[in-house]
């Protein structure tokens, strides 16, 4: 069959030698199609593999070069960003600031509390899951590696972080006792330190405004979100990570704060496992139980 430019002109498509179906015109069934394929994308939980319909417009996307441009399109329209087409990943996509599927982390966060301190301690406990599920920058690029976390280990990870901290400002000189209601990077430790690890109900049930309440909080969400499954109850509650998550946080991953959080040395890895460094303090030492975290499955 003969190829017509004029054919892709509309679409700005060059001349290829690809699927006969990308060379026509684009009909209001493909515009369907594509919309279909950012409807999967923003089902996170809803593996590619488990539904023949999703296997088959991921498939169009990657043979299709018009397809996926107009696929790409339905989700720019939408404010949402293509992070990843593949079998492994589906369609994984993630909101842009002003999209109207963003989930802003006040809005989150006010569904646990209204306390501008909670607030700011769940964001807290966002950054250190993602930096304790892949501490080095190998374990982000490596599509085959999967992240490991638990609820106690997380919050244990921020303690210990939280002593480094006030070891700097000890050792700075700067002041070590701030308004609590004014939170800031730089009080960080101090918040996170103040709160109880997991105080307890007269049912002896985990209180959500504890570290470790709010750290399930996350967790939960992010599970919720399809960015992580649960493998167990050890921790406090064991996690895995998805490639979708693995995406998210390459995408975070410049940020000044995380990268702040993994300087301070709180992670050991070596030999493809890793745990938190154990503290200097002997006095501290409940800081790190349950907190041993292997890596790579």
């Amino acid at each position: 069959m003969t190829e017509h430019p004029e054919e892709h002109a509309e679409w700005g498509e060059p001349e290829a030698s690809g699927p006969a179906r990308g060379a026509a015109p684009i009909t209001p069934a493909d515009a369907a199609d594509a919309a279909r394929l950012v409807a999967f994308g923003l089902q996170p939980k809803l593996q590619p593999s488990r539904d023949q319909e999703y296997q088959e417009l991921l498939r169009r996307y990657r043979e299709d070069p018009a397809f996926a441009r107009l696929a790409d399109a339905v989700a720019s329209g939408l404010g949402l960003v293509v992070l990843e087409v593949s079998p492994r990943a589906g369609m994984a996509v993630t909101a842009a600031e002003d999209s109207v599927f963003a989930v802003r982390m006040g809005d989150y966060a006010r569904r646990t509390a209204a306390d501008s301190t909670d607030r700011f301690l769940h964001g807290l406990a966002h950054l250190a899951v993602a930096a304790l599920a892949f501490p080095r920058p190998e374990d982000l690029s490596d599509d085959g590696y999967i992240g490991r976390v638990s609820v106690n280990g997380v919050d244990a990870f921020v303690r210990q972080a939280c002593r480094k901290l006030e070891e700097r400002a000890d050792e700075q000189g700067e002041n070590t006792d701030p308004a609590t209601d004014a939170p800031g990077l730089e009080a960080a430790w101090r918040i996170w330190a103040r709160r109880s690890s997991t105080g307890a109900t007269k049912d002896t049930r985990r209180l959500a405004n504890s570290t470790t309440g709010i750290v399930a909080k996350a967790v939960t969400f992010l599970t919720d979100s399809g960015f992580l499954q649960r493998t167990g109850d050890d921790g406090g509650g064991t996690y895995r990570t998805t490639a979708r998550y693995q995406l998210q946080v390459r995408d975070m991953a410049g940020t000044a704060a995380m990268a702040e959080l993994l300087d301070l040395g709180v992670v050991a890895v070596t030999d493809g496992s890793a745990s938190l460094v154990p503290p200097m303090d002997e006095d501290a030492g409940d800081l790190v139980a349950d907190a041993g975290l292997p890596f790579h499955s």
